[in-house]
Formats: structure tokens, sequence, C-alpha cells
């Protein structure tokens, strides 16, 4: 008996040492995906400011300014995202026991704030402009760069988020759509220097309105997800399913009450209560739900399984 029971904890160790260094690799390939993704990110961003900006200017061109200054958000929303993913991929330690995942819902909510802090900066400019529009003609560069820019930012979009999806980063999507908003409000921004050059001078600061409007909005939706994430908020009904599925298919599990899950970044912490043969040695029983738990986590995004036994006896 102790020789079984001695080999059972070994094959344990071995399999829980397997997992967690799949786990390991799994971490480290999200942070070089994500790294590689956001420095084109930030060259992209680093231009196109430049350009916008310049060319905004130059051109008096209100909607290509606040564009410019919407593509500076964007770089620091990348920075952002860099610090986080660095910093999400330490391990465990003595402050943060279930490890650093938070770090990323951390910088979903700080890039939702800044989008939100330009966006309102960008529709009380945008305002005042459409009180008092200017009678200037813009200057035709400006239609190619909000043109260009648009390009730029959409085929920016595709990559990041094939990317983001790949490797399951929640961070990394709401970045990528980031820069489909910025596809956009840079659509708009073309069509409001169109009309301008056609004689209708107060499309310019009308689009400028309409590309703060929609940075608040995207703002708002990813500081208000970031912020449920961080108040412990449940998977999707049908994901926690999927986890009562994969534990009641478990060999030995007769019934699974109590299934609570929160989310720690982009993985999940999962609580449950499992009923198992009450008449069973507690050797046996810890196998059964040692066995569960690694196929949660097998199966699922999942950081870790906390299970609690409850003995019921078998119906015959």
């Amino acid at each position: 008996m102790k020789y079984k029971s001695s080999l059972s904890i070994k094959l344990k160790i071995v399999n829980m040492s397997i997992l967690n260094k799949s786990r390991t690799d799994e971490v480290t390939d999200r942070y070089l995906a994500g790294r590689s993704s956001t420095l084109v990110s930030v060259v992209v961003n680093i231009a196109l400011t430049a350009l916008q900006i310049c060319v905004g200017l130059l051109s008096a061109s209100q909607a290509l300014i606040a564009d410019g200054v919407h593509s500076l958000s964007d770089l620091v929303a990348d920075i952002v995202v860099l610090v986080a993913a660095r910093q999400s991929r330490n391990p465990a330690d003595e402050d943060h026991q279930y490890g650093h995942q938070r770090f990323e819902t951390a910088a979903s909510l700080a890039l939702g704030a800044v989008l939100l802090i330009v966006g309102c900066g960008m529709l009380i400019s945008a305002y005042f402009k459409v009180q008092m529009p200017a009678v200037d003609t813009v200057h035709m560069a400006a239609l190619w760069v909000a043109l260009l820019t648009l390009v730029s930012k959409e085929l920016l979009f595709r990559y990041m988020l094939r990317i983001a999806e790949r490797v399951r980063s929640s961070m990394l999507v709401a970045n990528a759509w980031h820069a489909r908003s910025d596809a956009v409000s840079s659509l708009v921004v073309a069509l409001g220097i169109a009309g301008n050059l056609m004689g209708f001078h107060l499309l310019d600061p009308i689009a400028a309105l309409v590309v703060g409007l929609m940075i608040v909005r995207t703002g708002w939706r990813f500081f208000w997800r970031a912020l449920s994430d961080l108040m412990d908020k449940a998977v999707s009904e049908e994901e926690s399913q999927a986890i009562r599925t994969t534990l009641l298919s478990t060999p030995g599990v007769f019934g699974v009450h109590d299934l609570r899950t929160r989310k720690m970044g982009d993985l999940t912490i999962v609580d449950v209560h499992l009923e198992l043969d009450g008449s069973q040695t507690v050797t046996a029983g810890h196998a059964i739900a040692t066995l569960a738990r690694q196929r949660v986590m097998d199966q699922h995004h999942v950081l870790d399984v906390m299970t609690h036994v409850d003995p019921v006896v078998p119906l015959a």
C-alpha cells in the first residue's frame, strides 16, 4: 500500500511539473508575441503622429490634428502594454501569491482611462471649433495623409488582432481594436477633409467632433471591461458550463456544486465542490480531485482550480 501511494504521488508530481512547464512556455510565447506586435505598433504610431500633426498644422486641418493626437495616445497605450506584458509574466512571489496576470487587466484599465481623457479633450476642442468654424480651405496634402493613416491603421489592426487571438491575450485584443477605432476615425477625418475641400468648411471640425466621440466610446468600453474583471467578474455561462462538463466527466466524480469562477488577467481561477464516493480512502479521493483539477487546467484557460471534496453515497 505504501509503495502504491508513493508511486501515485511521484506520478502526480511529474504530471504537475509538465503542466507547470507548459504554462511557463505559454506565458513566454505570449510575452514575445505581444512585444513584437506592440513594437511594430510603436514604430507606426511614432511615424503617423509626427506626420499627422505636422501636416495638420501646415494645412490648417483641425480634424487631422485631432487624429494626430489620437495616434499619440496610441503610442502612450503601446508603452503601457509593453510594461504590463513584461510585469505579468513574472512568477508568483510573497506579495503576489497568485502571480502577476492582473497587470494586464490594470493595463487595459489604464488604456481605457487614457482614451477617455483624450477623447473628452478632443470633444471640448472640437465643440468650440464647430461654434466658430474657420473659413479657410485645408490643403490637399491633409487628405492624402488621412488616407495613408486609414490604410496603415487597418493593416496594423489585422496584424495585431491575428497575434492577439493566437496567444489569447485580452490586453492585446484591446490594443488591436484600438487600432481599428483609429482606422475608422481616420476614415471620418478623410471625409471631413474632403468635404472641406469641396467648400463645406464646417465638416472638418465636425469630423474632429465625431473622432472624439468614437474615442470616448472605445475608452469607456475598455475601462468598464477591465474594471469588471478587477471586481472578480465570473466567466461567461458557456465557459462555466464547459468547465462543469469537464469536471463531471472525470472518473469518480458523481456531482459538482458551488462552482465559482473569477478572472485573473486572461486566465481564470476556479473554486468547486466535488461529490465523491464517501466509502473510499482519503488517498483515492485526493487522487480523483487532483485528476479533475488537472483535466480542467489542460482543457481550459485556467490558472488554478481549488477543490473541496464532499463525500456522498453513490446510487446503485
